[in-house]
Order: structure tokens, then C-alpha cells, then sequence
């Protein structure tokens, strides 16, 4: 192996340890930043240690290519740990610089991140500073050919302006009300542990967490008794209590969007008991005969029977945020092909809670796009992709 990419994996191995160190700051500042339990946290940073420990297995993704430089990027409020591993690993294990300013929501985690990284020059860690302004001034530097960003499509559009700047400029989009489907022969108990878990996790303030389950009315009955069933584990409260699924939603912008879609939803039955005061949000579960398309983050699952599993592909390959599927059981012929060519991402009869890093990721349409440079013309393209290969030079 290359020494310089030998030095890089050891470096990154170092990274990890030092994150680990911090499992249980970095678990009490996001639940002062944005109310995050403690327990997910530490999970997250779990997997970002993990992570980090493993990229041997993508050195072959950048052996024998060549760095752009400096990779920026713009963290949401959530899953900072993560960010910072699979992008800022996978940047820097190509041989680039690292420059990430945390979002102005988590000071906190900001400050503990900037700590760990502080040994290491090839990670930059930008603090104090409005993400506009950090924005603004990676737009001005020619050093920085690479600048990831998140956020509403309002995001998206202003910085798409900007893309002359870089040389690759990714977005990632809002993931719409992700769905899940249940097919005729889905194996309910699967299926419905993976939603409902997934729905709450953290608050349902991750991008892949479903919003939306489409579900055949031969399985509903059973399904929509276990949902009712496992409801009884999602507990709102203190984010160090280890029962809590969903603790203060911080966030205004993301109550915002709940008060948005709760008020748009078509005549709904609500299914569990919720909150709706201030920080204090549902668990909102909800019967309605569609929901509403539109962008969301929080805890929130609609569920919507469907008469054959033709009509749940069709009702879902509809969506104007074609981020993510997953579905259960056996699709009808021809429908998995129509969900890789829709969503960036398709999840076959998942069994996970938190989402492996390693899964290709990203969305398609207005839930996310790289626009690249190539052959002297601005290209864009969208899909799931592997981080470690899109920051060399190919």
C-alpha cells in the first residue's frame, strides 16, 4: 500500500479514538443544542468510530487518484459525528483537506468537534462564525474546489448560483416524507418493527427517517394492531433518560414544518396520543387517505391502506422528494427497477435501526444533486453515491 494512504488510515484510526473519548460530551451537548436522547447520540458516534476504523476497506476507491484540495462542507443539526466520519474521512483519506462548520443550532457539539479534530491539520474546524458567512467565504476561496451543503430547496437554489466556484458541488436535499411500503406477502412484524422505530428515531429528525407507510389492506389489520402495540415504546421526555425516543425538539424550523404538514394532513384520525406544546412534539401517528408531499422533519408516520400493491408503487413513485423507498415483501414485476431509476436510495426488506454508513447515499430530483465540472461544462447528476469516490479526481 501507498505510504501517504497508509499515514492517512492511521490518521484516521487516531481521529476515531479521540471521538470515542468524547462518546458522552458529544451525547450531553446535542441534547443541549437540539434535545437529542443521549442514547442515540452515543450511537451515532458509535458508528462514526466504527466507521473511521474500517476505511481500509475503501482505500481501493482512492488508490492511484488524485485530491481536489480542500472538500467544505456545512453540517446539519444532526448526526454531526457522522458527517464528520463518512465525509471528512472519506475526503480526507483521498488526500484532500477538510474545512466543516457545524450548524449554528449545535454550538456545543461544534466546539467538541473542533477538540477532537484540533491535532490533525487536515481537518479544519470552523466555529463562531454564521453558516452564510462561512458559505459566502468558501464561494470566494479557490482553494476550496469541493463544498457540500444541506438544507431546504431554498439552500439548494442559492448555491446552485455558486457552482461555477468548485469544481463539485453537492446538495443534499429535504427527503420529503420518505416512504414504506407493505406488499401483500410482507413479513408484518419485520416490517412494522423497522417503521415504527425508524419513524421516531431521534425525534424523526434524520433524512432517512419514514414519514409515510402505503400498506395492502389484506396486512393492515395486523399491522396497524402491532404499530398500535409498539407506539407504547415511544416515550417523549428528558434526553438522558435511556427510554426516551423523542426528547425537546429544539429546532424552530423543524416544528415549523410539523405545525405545516400536521395542518395540511386530509381527514385525519390520529391514532396515539401526542403532544403539540411548544419543544413538546407528538409522537403524531395518523390514518389520513394521502399525505400531504411536502418537506418535514420530526416525529411523525402516516399510515394509508391500499387496496393492491400496483397502487402503492404508483402512489409513492409520485413523490416530489424522491430521496428514499423502502419496502417489504414482493414487489410486482418491473417495480423495483421504476424505484432505482426514481429514488436515490431503495431499502429491500431492511432489519436495521441505525442506517450503515457504508450504504450508498443521496437523493434524486429536489431531494439532492451533485453539479460537476466535466469537459469544461457544468454536468448534475443525482443518485446514491459512495463519498470516498466522488472526492478524488477520476
Amino acid at each position: 500500500m501507498n505510504p501517504d494512504l497508509e499515514h492517512r488510515l492511521a490518521l484516521l484510526s487516531d481521529l476515531a479514538g479521540r471521538l470515542a473519548a468524547r462518546r458522552q460530551d458529544l451525547a450531553a451537548a446535542a441534547a443541549a443544542d437540539i434535545g437529542a436522547p443521549h442514547w442515540i447520540t452515543a450511537l451515532e458516534v458509535d458508528l462514526a468510530v466504527d466507521y473511521l476504523n474500517t476505511m481500509e476497506e475503501e482505500a481501493a476507491n482512492v488508490a492511484g487518484k488524485e485530491p481536489y484540495g480542500i472538500v467544505a462542507a456545512i453540517f446539519a443539526y444532526d448526526a454531526a459525528s457522522v458527517m464528520l466520519a463518512r465525509l471528512g474521512g472519506s475526503a480526507v483519506l483521498g488526500g484532500n483537506r477538510f474545512r466543516f462548520s457545524c450548524s449554528s443550532q449545535a454550538p456545543r457539539t461544534a466546539h467538541i468537534l473542533k477538540e477532537v479534530v484540533q491535532p490533525f491539520p487536515e481537518f479544519e474546524a470552523v466555529t463562531g462564525l454564521d453558516n452564510r458567512v462561512f458559505g459566502e467565504r468558501c464561494v470566494a476561496d479557490p482553494e476550496v474546489r469541493v463544498f457540500y451543503i444541506s438544507g431546504g430547496g431554498e439552500v439548494g437554489a442559492i448555491y446552485a448560483k455558486e457552482a461555477h466556484s468548485f469544481d463539485k458541488l453537492f446538495f443534499a436535499g429535504p427527503s420529503g416524507l420518505p416512504p414504506v411500503i407493505l406488499f401483500q406477502n410482507a413479513p408484518v412484524q419485520q416490517a412494522v418493527n423497522f417503521l415504527v422505530k425508524r419513524a421516531y428515531l431521534n425525534g424523526g429528525q434524520y433524512c432517512t427517517c419514514p414519514k409515510r407507510a402505503y400498506i395492502h389492506q389484506d396486512v393492515y389489520p395486523q399491522a396497524r394492531r402491532l404499530i398500535l402495540e409498539m407506539m407504547a415504546d415511544i416515550r417523549v421526555g428528558a434526553p438522558e433518560d435511556p427510554q426516551t425516543w423523542i426528547g425537546p425538539i429544539k429546532v424552530e424550523r423543524t416544528r415549523t414544518l410539523l405545525d405545516r404538514a400536521l395542518d395540511a394532513l386530509e381527514a385525519p384520525e390520529f391514532l396515539a396520543p401526542f403532544q403539540r406544546n411548544g419543544v413538546w412534539q407528538g409522537p403524531f401517528l395518523v390514518e389520513t387517505p394521502e399525505p400531504p408531499d411536502v418537506e418535514l422533519f420530526g416525529p411523525f408516520l402516516a399510515l394509508t391502506p391500499v387496496v393492491s400493491d400496483q397502487e402503492a408503487v404508483q402512489r409513492v413513485l409520485q413523490s416530489r422528494y424522491p430521496f428514499l423507498v423502502a419496502f417489504f415483501g414482493t414487489p410486482p414485476a418491473g417495480a423495483a427497477e421504476q424505484f432505482l431509476q426514481t429514488f436515490g436510495m431503495v431499502y429491500d426488506n431492511p432489519d436495521f435501526l441505525m442506517t450503515p454508513l457504508r450504504l450508498p447515499f443521496g437523493g434524486r430530483g429536489e431531494s439532492g444533486w451533485i453539479l460537476e465540472h466535466l469537459d469544461g461544462q457544468l454536468q448534475r447528476r443525482d443518485g446514491a453515491f459512495i463519498y470516498s469516490r466522488e472526492l478524488v479526481r477520476n
